[in-house]
């Protein structure tokens, strides 16, 4: 996922230096830390640049809610998880190196992986460019807080899957995942390997509190979170979730709310449904 930091014109908004700008939705940078928005930081906010401003708060709440980001803050023996995934975690490493790699490595082996899988997908998904990726990467440079990961096979030294993860103050959120749909299919388990790595670096080694596969998806095309509490015991961390709008887009979403479930454009039902769990969200 890429996610920009707009230049901001105004600088005595110091609420600006906490967010981010990603598809003309501002999102918290620190979940943990998230406080609940007033209608005028929302708003300041919005003066700004966007569209919706999406407020998380009471992060890890005891009581469940409409929102959630899938979290997992400790780290067990392998021989505590479920059996299958301790099958396909030995059988990945048995194939696999995994390691960390720096930018210019992930920028010469990384976009043919992504290619790979984005003509895989189910839901037709845009192909990157060449010409995207590379800016893509540029942005990869100004960011200090990013980190990249490979996974290669033993074999022929070939490069199957990457990640993308972004370092946050106590924590680690696992940005993006890809791997080529031929390795998906051969029974080696890249994904195992490299989530079981990752854990492994994130909360043994480097003692993080917790790693983060991001929010409550709102597009419904992937299984990744269910994949995760299942196979690595990632869980739900509960939170409150209000989104605000520019008042002329919080107009028509007002209208087309009530059509949420027959609307056909997937972008569209995709806002309307981080609505709908805003409104349940109290």
């Amino acid at each position: 996922m890429n996610q920009n930091k707009p230049n901001i014109k105004s600088q005595n908004l110091s609420i600006l230096k906490s967010w981010r700008l990603y598809k003309s939705t501002w999102i918290f940078l620190e979940e943990s830390e998230e406080k609940r928005l007033s209608t005028e930081e929302a708003n300041a906010l919005l003066k700004e640049q966007g569209l919706m401003v999406r407020n998380t708060y009471d992060f890890d709440t005891k009581e469940e809610t409409s929102f959630w980001f899938i979290v997992k803050d400790h780290l067990e023996d392998i021989s505590k998880l479920p059996f299958s995934a301790r099958r396909n975690i030995r059988r990945a490493l048995r194939f696999y190196n995994i390691k960390k790699i720096n930018l210019n490595e992930f920028s010469e082996k990384a976009l043919p992986i992504i290619n790979s899988a984005q003509k895989s997908y189910k839901v037709k998904s845009k192909i990157t460019s060449k010409k995207e990726f590379e800016i893509e990467v540029e942005q990869y440079k100004k960011d200090d807080n990013k980190e990249f990961w490979i996974v290669e096979r033993k074999s022929d030294n070939e490069a199957v899957a990457i990640a993308v993860n972004t370092i946050k103050k106590d924590s680690c959120e696992y940005d993006t995942m890809r791997c080529k749909a031929d390795a998906l299919k051969d029974r080696t388990y890249p994904y195992y390997g490299l989530i079981y790595e990752m854990n492994n670096h994130y909360l043994g080694e480097r003692k993080l509190r917790y790693v983060n596969d991001g929010s409550r998806t709102i597009t419904e095309h992937s299984n990744i979170q269910d994949f995760l509490i299942h196979n690595f015991g990632f869980r739900k961390a509960y939170c409150r979730l209000k989104i605000h709008y520019k008042w002329w887009f919080g107009v028509v979403i007002k209208i087309l709310f009530p059509f949420r479930n027959i609307i056909p454009f997937r972008n569209v039902k995709a806002i309307l449904r981080m609505e709908e769990y805003s409104r349940k969200s109290k």
